[in-house]
């Protein structure tokens, strides 16, 4: 053929697009914009004939088979080329999976493998990196229940364990599982396989535990309800304790408060919500039989995050041995409601085999708890719950490093996490196309990746493949008008109150005190949201801070210099601070009120009770924070230009700020306030966004434009000048002077001290603790 004459060049590679395969001769394009300017046209067209011709030829055929493979879809052939422009110009999006569900092909037990006629109904699945320890051999013995061991890349190569199964990865690899592909060599999360296997090989009731825990009496049937569907069962368990849906801001509880440990919080509470340690005033009840998915707690070494893991540790470091109540009643949660789930203690039902799938995208220590969260709101779709149980197993505390950086999917996502979900709606017809819509918004959402969107597709067609039959729908309570609760249908239970990491319980008088306490400071500040201007490194303080007031107020906003999306930190600059209010503002509209604080200023919000929250709070009854700056004679050209600017804006006031401005101020005077405490309650908020607004471009700094807003919002009269008057303000410090010499908690204020890392944040903790000695709790 004339393509294949020593004259003709080789063909060059053509374009490639695979979303619509269109290919092109690029060659060609560069023929036709750059012919040789030194030969005519009769010439070259003479000479390229044949080039012409080949080019034709290639063009036509793609044409045929892009035609055919529209089957007759006139637009689409049309719209070719406006199309793939468009999709080069369009932002990158998350791909949807296009799942077949009715062609998948089943995958029974290998025939190559020792284990493949072997069937059991329980089954207790383990990640193991290390040899078998003691615990591993008791878990074998567990009656009635096989354990699973699932390898990994640290798990030793000659891995053996008498009455136990073992996957090394060699053996993954051979199951066939479509999930295999995405998991990585050396997690725990592997045991995505491991319950692959055991649903393949007949599973009704997996148990997910832990390599290093016991289960205490060596009975699980003593501890969980196994059988769920069954005739002692219902007699046994007709109803079980609910959380009340009675508040409907409530999203998540701390369930170790129900169980006695009120100053303990599992791996996964968000930690706005560590310092709700009020028992339930009441629980109402709901037929038992659906708890598909059963947490249980752990002695010893319960599941506790990283944070509160570093801060109880005393000094000598000796291991953690906290116990909960045998005797308190299991609990569940309604919908609306919900509480962190683990990896390692926790019953799932068949019904609820979907929510094993161990998310991939994000970091090991954060994997299971939002599998957790994820997998609760799923249960809603088919009318099931979680239940929270009493101590099954005992876990010593053997950990040598809690690495808190593996957990910052955790402290960063998991409060927007809940709110997403409980808001979160499907239209989709089955149970397994509503999982899969749910994982493809929650990556829409950043709570994971694209990764996981693909896994979950993987781990839905494996189920069908090892013949998982998906549970019914059914209709979500989310979307009913909520019941009312009457008298009758209130169940009370007052929990033990047993003893705790570093509190002293015996003294049952003071240790209520202190929780009352805590309780009233909460109950006053608990619709105030804290807005926490951060000059120190956030990624050493951002946490802690949180950690600090976020027992106390509604939410801790921080704003820093350098915006941190991990840690949630927001970009804003301290001279310009009260420019980035009004978007926090916008955020929470039905709070009480907004508490501005630099982090230099120290809160002792104990001494705030008596505040109106209803007026402007402001230091201008603090000396040395209030000052009034004559401009005639000022030498000081920064002043100067300061005052040009608030007398342009003071003079396109509206009528009412400009006269309440001018009442109190004199043109010829300039009030410069530190601004490192105010608050602005919810009826001012509007002013102050319009305030913020007649600024606009202009360069008037935070400590000029804060005192001129509150002076044009009210008259300093008004103000609840007392909430600060006694603020301890000392700008000037000698060079000796340490902040334990000025502070006092009897101050609702302590300026200054710097917190620049964990260190400085504990040994501020352990002075602020005169004035609220739970505090103690976090040290």
């Amino acid at each position: 053929m004339f393509v294949q004459e020593r004259s003709a060049p080789k063909p060059p590679k053509p374009y490639s697009d695979n979303r619509n395969g269109d290919n092109r001769n690029g060659e060609h394009r560069r023929l036709a914009l750059h012919p040789a300017k030194s030969l005519d046209f009769s010439t070259w067209f003479a000479d390229n004939l044949y080039k012409i011709v080949a080019v034709f030829f290639l063009v036509a055929t793609v044409a045929a088979l892009f035609f055919l493979r529209s089957a007759g879809d006139t637009a689409a052939l049309l719209c070719f080329e406006k199309t793939r422009a468009a999709d080069a110009t369009a932002p990158s999006r998350i791909a949807y999976p296009q799942i077949s569900w009715n062609s998948i092909r089943p995958l029974g037990p290998s025939a190559v493998s020792p284990y493949g006629s072997f069937r059991s109904d329980r089954w207790i699945v383990v990640s193991v990196s290390a040899p078998p320890s003691d615990s591993l051999r008791a878990l074998t013995r567990v009656k009635g229940w096989q354990l699973l061991a699932v390898g990994n890349s640290h798990t030793p190569p000659d891995w053996s364990l008498k009455g136990a199964i073992f996957l090394s990865l060699e053996q993954q690899a051979l199951l066939g599982f479509r999930t295999v592909d995405f998991l990585p060599y050396n997690s725990h999360v592997r045991k995505s396989v491991g319950y692959l296997f055991a649903i393949q090989h007949g599973a009704k009731l997996i148990f997910d535990a832990d390599d290093r825990a016991e289960v205490i009496g060596a009975d699980l049937g003593e501890h969980f309800d196994l059988d769920l569907a069954g005739e002692a069962h219902a007699t046994k368990h007709p109803v079980l304790l609910q959380y009340s849906h009675a508040d409907p801001n409530r999203m998540v509880v701390n369930p170790y408060v129900h169980f006695g440990q009120r100053s303990v919080w599992p791996r996964g509470l968000p930690l706005e919500n560590v310092g709700e340690v009020g028992h339930e005033e009441f629980y109402t009840e709901v037929f038992s039989g659906r708890q598909f998915i059963q947490q249980g707690l752990s002695n010893g070494l319960p599941d506790v995050d990283s944070v509160f893991y570093f801060t109880r540790k005393s000094s000598n470091l000796e291991a953690f041995d906290i116990r909960f109540d045998d005797d308190a009643p299991k609990v569940a949660l309604p919908q609306g409601v919900m509480a962190p789930v683990n990896s390692f203690n926790t019953i799932f039902h068949t019904q609820a085999f979907w929510g094993l799938m161990l998310p991939v995208s994000i970091s090991s220590m954060a994997s299971d708890v939002l599998r957790g969260y994820w997998a609760q709101r799923i249960l809603w779709e088919i009318g099931g719950y979680v239940a929270v149980y009493p101590p099954t197993i005992h876990r010593p505390d053997k950990a040598q490093s809690y690495p808190f950086a593996e957990e910052k999917d955790l402290h960063v996502n998991v409060g927007r996490l809940i709110k997403f979900l409980i808001q979160w709606r499907s239209k989709k017809q089955t149970l397994f196309e509503r999982i899969l819509h749910l994982s493809y918004a929650m990556a829409e959402e950043g709570f994971w990746t694209e990764k996981d969107v693909k896994f979950t597709a993987a781990w839905l067609q494996d189920l069908l493949a090892v013949g998982y039959q998906q549970p019914r729908l059914m209709s979500l309570e989310l979307d009913r008008p909520r019941a009312t609760i009457g008298h009758g249908d209130r169940r009370e239970y007052i929990p033990k109150k047993l003893p705790s990491v570093h509190l002293g319980v015996e003294e049952t008088g003071t240790v209520n005190y202190e929780i009352g306490n805590l309780i009233r400071w909460r109950k006053n500040f608990g619709n105030v949201v804290l807005v926490m201007y951060c000059t120190s490194p956030v990624e050493r303080t951002a946490l802690e801070w949180r950690l600090l007031y976020g027992r106390i107020f509604k939410t801790v906003i921080i704003l820093s210099k350098r915006n941190n999306t991990e840690l949630a930190v927001e970009k804003g600059q301290l001279g310009q601070a009260y420019k980035y209010l009004p978007k926090v503002f916008d955020q929470y509209k039905g709070v009480d009120g907004f508490l501005f604080v630099q982090d230099n200023m120290i809160l002792n919000y104990w001494n705030l009770l008596q505040a109106d929250k209803t007026k402007l709070w402001i230091t201008d009854k603090v000396p040395h924070s209030w000052v009034s700056i004559p401009l005639d004679g000022n030498g000081e050209q920064w002043f100067k230009d300061q005052g040009a600017m608030v007398k342009k804006v003071v003079s396109n006031f509206p009528v009412h700020f400009q006269v309440s401005y001018k009442e109190s101020m004199s043109e010829e005077k300039l009030i410069i306030c530190g601004s490192e405490i105010f608050y602005v309650p919810q009826r001012f908020v509007g002013d102050f966004v319009d305030l913020v607004g007649l600024v606009g471009d202009l360069d008037i700094h935070h400590k000029i434009a804060v005192p001129m807003f509150f002076l044009a919002m009210d008259s300093p009269q008004n103000f609840d000048s007392g909430a600060f008057a006694t603020i301890i303000y000392k700008p000037n410090l000698s060079a000796n002077e340490s902040f334990s010499s000025y502070y006092t908690a009897k101050a609702p204020a302590v300026y200054p001290l710097e917190v620049h890392d964990e260190s400085d944040f504990i040994k501020l903790i352990r002075i602020m603790a005169a004035g609220d000695p739970l505090l103690m709790e976090l040290v």
